[in-house]
């Protein structure tokens, strides 16, 4: 606080809670606009290639936008109670709040909301950020120094190096690596799609495979923090642990579809090969090309003057 707060046009700024991710909302944005994009093709196709078409599109941007934002979600672990706990340093308050911890490959997020949310004439509606990225010992003690509440600084204070319990060890390392994977998996999602474009669908079908594999791995990477004795978190009478969450069971389901469409297209480019070409509209120019037939020409005579033919090209 300085000398020059509550003072025009210095007011504190009001804190508000957090309610979306601006870069999901980009992600899905973009996403959206694309899939919009592709579907105003979809009256220049003629028969029932339009519904296969339709669903193609819908679900590989599907697969493409979930493998993207599962990078930036911070729902991987959550763990959450409520409880009565003292409210801030110095104090007696005690509140009644809704505590959460959420985990994500990139940080952390810590809620506390309050039950009724004004309380002690202050609204207590807090979304805190831990980055990967910044140093935890530096972005604690900054949260120190703005006085956030005791519960948020103990669940921060977890994530510190000088802490027991290890945890930014466990979760930094194995979201890293969880993002890479997922990263690999997003390259080897376009590769598929541009493959399902030309005449080597069954290849297609392996790149999809290599989707679910490069999924399962990063699923795989994360759950390493589940194979150590996990920390307990104790706020009052209450104590939690950091379980999977919406994230980790959406990898998984994109990682199965993935897999499924990989195996379907392998097994019937092995079994109808032609048929397989001529559902994602490949390697039809070829065979068009080669049922024309041509009939009798006419050749001027005014341009072969002087000409002479030979008896074979006659």
């Amino acid at each position: 606080m300085t000398f020059y707060d509550d003072i025009y046009p210095f007011y504190i700024l009001q804190r508000t809670a957090f309610i979306f991710s601006t870069r999901l909302l980009t992600i899905i944005l973009v996403f959206l606009v694309v899939a919009v994009g592709l579907l105003l093709i979809l009256p220049g196709i003629r028969g029932k290639s339009r519904v296969f078409w339709m669903f193609r599109i819908i679900i590989s941007l599907f697969i493409g936008a979930v493998i993207v934002a599962l990078n930036f979600t911070s729902d991987w672990a959550e763990a959450s109670v409520t409880t009565n706990a003292t409210y801030k340093s110095f104090s007696n308050a005690v509140i009644n709040a809704d505590i959460g911890l959420h985990v994500g490959l990139y940080g952390i997020n810590v809620t506390l909301k309050g039950n009724p949310v004004v309380q002690f004439n202050e609204t207590i509606n807090y979304n805190e950020v831990f980055s990967w990225h910044d140093t935890m010992a530096e972005v604690y003690e900054d949260a120190l120094e703005r006085g956030l509440p005791n519960p948020i600084l103990y669940i921060a204070e977890k994530f510190t190096l000088t802490s027991p319990c290890g945890l930014i060890f466990q979760y930094r390392y194995s979201g890293r690596y969880a993002s890479a994977t997922l990263w690999t998996a997003f390259c080897c999602w376009m590769l598929a799609n541009i493959l399902f474009s030309m005449p080597v669908i069954l290849y297609a079908g392996y790149m999809m495979i290599a989707t679910a594999a490069f999924i399962f791995f990063s699923m795989a990477s994360f759950s390493t923090i589940m194979n150590v004795p996990q920390c307990v978190f104790s706020i009052g009478t209450a104590s939690f642990e950091a379980e999977y969450s919406r994230s980790f069971w959406l990898a998984l389901a994109t990682g199965v579809l993935c897999t499924i469409i990989g195996i379907l297209v392998v097994m019937f480019d092995f079994l109808v090969p032609e048929k397989i070409k001529e559902v994602f509209s490949v390697d039809m120019d070829s065979d068009e090309d080669d049922d024309v037939s041509y009939g009798e020409g006419y050749m001027n005579s005014v341009f072969i003057d002087g000409v002479t033919i030979s008896p074979s090209t006659a």
